[in-house]
């Protein structure tokens, strides 16, 4: 008898409601179709993980799908919580007091949402736990903010989008970059520093605009990049369009990648654990950003699914099977006969992405499948 590949389920509907029908109901839809029920919540803590949003970014998930999903845990007995760690570089988000300050002015508290909002790795992003990575080939412990750690479920709540590091940021950059405390991010990033060819740059200074940690200055017009300070995070190297910054080490991209996937199976293993992706607003960088360029596709809709693989691998087929807004940086790209474009949105978009190596390597050490059916709720 042949042997068949086992396949994940992967639930999906679009972003069309009848009069007298609102997205939120279609979202909790969704989710009970896809089998949050089965999941026994009563008295349980549920860390629902998500993006509260740089100041200034516009394309975040709004607080209504966040109130959606803690009404559903509620409904089940469960007591959500919504969090997210500190980030690694400089901005409004990097300590506790600036992020919850920062999710409030984006509408994240109780009155919206319903539940509380906790930092994951607390004050300073150092209250964290190390936890053991199953099948872990880079990273064999991960370094986790300690209240997603203390939950009983975890569920992630994803803005899927562009990245200019990593290609795309769905739910497995949402569990591992997200849930890592800042020692773990740094951990993540630590694979290669990227630096300049002074041949290539134009010194048009817009990879220093990107820089949280300071670490670009400029000699006779060309950027330097200070290795001391450089925190390795890779945000200049897609914002250069000149091919200007390189990561010092060629498999960087890839190493990052799958350090991601990695703490990403740390946060998930041996608890419940349920995901949410958005495909919409697709903006072409990470809502860490404190500003979102025009979406490069249009929007596509929610999916929901217990394989966190299979529904990034099927968000991601879906944006590369979208057509590209002329009206963004991946129309701007595909218009520009310079830019060598390959037809992949992603790469497209930041050249030297190598987005398939996350699924690629969660599916390796044992995460879950890119292999998927997709079922559509009407």
């Amino acid at each position: 008898m042949e042997h068949q590949e086992k396949k994940s389920t992967v639930y999906y509907t679009d972003f069309r409601v009848p009069v007298g029908t609102s997205l939120q109901q279609k979202l909790e839809k969704l989710m009970r179709a896809a089998g949050i029920g089965e999941i026994e919540m009563d008295g349980r803590f549920v860390a629902i993980k998500m993006h509260f949003g740089e100041p200034g970014n516009l394309a975040f998930l709004r607080p209504n799908y966040a109130r959606t999903v803690a009404d559903v845990v509620r409904s089940q007995g469960g007591i959500p919580f919504l969090t997210d760690c500190n980030t690694l570089y400089p901005g409004r988000r990097k300590n506790a007091i600036e992020h919850l300050g920062a999710a409030q002015e984006n509408g994240f508290g109780p009155l919206t949402t319903g539940c509380q909002v906790i930092i994951g790795d607390g004050l300073r992003g150092t209250d964290d736990v190390e936890v053991p990575v199953p099948n872990g080939e880079y990273c064999k412990t991960a370094k986790i903010g300690r209240a997603i750690m203390d939950a009983d479920i975890i569920i992630s709540l994803n803005h899927f989008k562009g990245h200019e590091a990593t290609g795309f940021g769905g739910a497995l950059k949402n569990l591992g970059m997200g849930c890592g405390s800042r020692a773990g991010k740094m951990e993540q990033h630590s694979a290669g520093k990227p630096a300049v060819q002074a041949g290539l740059c134009r010194g048009c200074r817009q990879c220093a605009k990107e820089c949280g940690s300071d670490a670009i200055r400029y000699v006779d017009g060309k950027a330097v990049i200070d290795q001391e300070l450089c925190k390795g995070c890779g945000r200049c190297i897609g914002r250069c369009n000149f091919d200007a910054i390189y990561s010092q080490e060629d498999n960087a991209n890839e190493i990052l990648d799958c350090k991601m996937a990695e703490y990403a199976y740390a946060v998930c293993a041996g608890r419940p654990n349920f995901h949410v992706s958005l495909v919409m607003d697709v903006s072409p960088m990470c809502d860490c950003h404190g500003e979102n360029d025009a979406p490069i596709v249009p929007d596509i809709g929610m999916y929901a699914s217990f394989d966190p693989v299979a529904l990034d691998r099927a968000c991601c087929d879906a944006v590369l099977a979208a057509e590209p807004f002329a009206n963004s940086i991946l129309g701007e790209h595909r218009a520009d006969k310079s830019y060598r474009c390959c037809g992949d949105n992603f790469m497209d978009v930041t050249r030297g992405c190598t987005w398939h190596e996350t699924l690629d390597h969660a599916e390796k050490i044992g995460m879950g499948t890119q292999n998927y059916t997709l079922k559509y709720v009407r």
